[in-house]
């Protein structure tokens, strides 16, 4: 993915990143995420949030578990050390970036 559709991708990862951080227990379905992007102006629809959330686990930022139709998204320590610059994560926006 490259150009706006990539950067815009890549921002919003970032952004379920850091609402995950947020939670008391690190973890939100996919349909609360949407939400959360949606506040962002990042309008899409489940299949491709859900896309980013596949795409965030393979880079090993979070954990998925299917919920009947939902998937729950839980924070990991290489997440969470992405959100606070121990380390990058390529794939994922910057935080101080985008701040």
């Amino acid at each position: 993915m490259s150009g706006l559709a990539g950067v815009i991708a890549e921002d919003a990862r970032l952004q379920i990143l850091r609402e995950l951080e947020r939670q008391a227990d690190g973890r939100l379905n996919d349909l609360l995420i949407r939400r959360t992007l949606d506040i962002y102006g990042i309008r899409r629809d489940r299949d491709w949030i859900k896309t980013q959330l596949r795409k965030l686990e393979q880079l090993g930022a979070i954990e998925l578990s299917p919920a009947g139709e939902l998937l729950v998204a839980k924070l990991t320590r290489e997440g969470r050390d992405h959100l606070e610059e121990r380390s990058v994560i390529a794939g994922i926006s910057r935080p101080a970036d985008v701040d």
